[in-house]
């Protein structure tokens, strides 16, 4: 299973495409997990997770202990742990207590290559702090065997600066580049969701993008045509049975008695196995109704 995992439902910045500026939004998003929580939720699923996220909506360098959970993922030989963060609350410390703990890789969330767009998309973001994190990433890569994932969600008016990423960002300093389209997460600050401006642009975008990503060893994880983007992932009828979501309000599924029962117990309750067997059969025209996912172009070097 793909274990996500949100320790506190807070955030330092407003993104303009998040949903921490939809005020109402943001009044549902309370609390965090106490220290006994995190070690009954690492002992009840983290035996099965193939990979942990934390961070997944909200902003997890907020949390007090880090290290605890990823100490947690280690413990219970989570092969792949990965922390998702805007990195503006990064420091060279906590940075070393996350990579000493077992970190695997930082995922940096980026909306912009400039000072002006990455300030205007990523509200309350420092550039030249969030700049001077990926310096550190590279004095730490001499000591520490970890991955550093850039995230880039694009929308018409940043969309070109990704020619000009290299110039900003010390390729040095990054081992996997991802764009990805904005979606609509509701009543956000930023409207624009028509992508008709990038169709022209996409394909030269892109190729410069991979050529560049070649030549500093980058992997690079990009839908190859933004047509791709409408058609059926079909790995999405799995979703529901490998991607595990757990915050402070939630566990998986509702009626999962995660507190009291093992996963093991409340999976033959439900009938797991029927199910799964189910799905294996669902058909092409099913398929459609599911929620759907990227597809992406993947170029390894």
């Amino acid at each position: 299973m793909a274990v996500n995992l949100d320790p506190v439902m807070a955030c330092n910045l407003r993104c303009k495409m998040c949903y921490f500026t939809d005020k109402d939004y943001v009044k549902t998003l309370k609390g965090q997990l106490t220290s006994d929580e995190v070690k009954r939720i690492a002992e009840v699923i983290f035996t099965r997770a193939l990979k942990l996220q934390i961070g997944c909506g909200t902003e997890p360098t907020l949390y007090e202990n880090l290290p605890e959970i990823i100490g947690l993922g280690k413990q219970y030989n989570v092969p792949y742990i990965s922390l998702t963060t805007n990195a503006n609350l990064l420091t060279e410390d906590s940075i070393n207590a996350m990579l000493h703990a077992g970190l695997n890789e930082f995922t940096i969330s980026l909306h912009g290559v400039e000072k002006r767009s990455y300030e205007d998309f990523m509200g309350k973001g420092d550039y030249e702090r969030f700049r001077d994190v990926f310096q550190i990433f590279i004095k730490l890569k001499q000591r520490f065997d970890f991955k550093v994932r850039v995230n880039y969600t694009f929308n018409e008016d940043n969309f070109l600066e990704l020619n000009r990423l290299f110039e900003q960002f010390n390729p040095d300093s990054i081992d996997i580049l991802q764009i990805r389209p904005i979606q609509n997460l509701g009543n956000t600050a930023y409207q624009n969701f028509s992508l008709d401006q990038v169709k022209s642009v996409y394909p030269k975008v892109y190729q410069h993008l991979k050529d560049e990503c070649k030549n500093h060893g980058i992997v690079f994880m990009a839908p190859e045509r933004l047509s791709d983007l409408e058609k059926v992932n079909e790995s999405s009828v799995i979703f529901d049975y490998t991607y595990c979501y757990i915050s402070p309000n939630k566990f998986f599924r509702k009626g999962f008695k995660w507190k009291e029962e093992s996963f093991e117990n409340y999976t033959h309750r439900m009938g797991w196995g029927k199910q799964l067997l189910k799905n294996a059969f669902k058909s092409k025209k099913s398929l459609k109704t599911e929620r759907n996912h990227l597809n992406y172009d993947v170029n390894f070097n």
